[in-house]
């Protein structure tokens, strides 16, 4: 079983298949490089800009079947001041791998 679900992408493309591949790029191209925005804030100690970054992920990961919105959720909420550092590095670190292993999978499944 792979780690994404392409079917809300593909009801997207409505059978445009090179509108489909391009989708298919621009995630594999992007959200490694928000993740490691993403990474960086959290290092940083900046939760306004790991809310931002995790915020702009959150309809991409959905919209490939990635399953990680309550890791966002954890994101937002250490934003609002409601957890510390520590009880976000984990969730972060699950959005990462995720994010990396689909991206890996995408690209050799399709190809890019």
């Amino acid at each position: 079983m792979k780690p994404y679900n392409l079917e809300e992408l593909r009801l997207l493309a409505d059978g445009d298949e090179d509108f489909f591949i391009e989708m298919l790029k621009t995630f594999t191209e992007e959200l490694p490089n928000d993740i490691v925005e993403m990474n960086n804030a959290i290092d940083n100690g900046n939760a306004s800009l790991a809310y931002q970054v995790a915020h702009k992920m959150k309809p991409n990961l959905q919209m490939f079947g990635l399953d990680l919105g309550q890791h966002i959720k954890v994101l937002e909420q250490w934003f609002t001041a409601t957890l510390q550092l520590e009880e976000v590095l984990p969730h972060a670190k699950t959005i990462s791998s995720k994010v990396n292993l689909v991206c890996s999978e995408l690209k050799q499944d399709y190809n890019l």
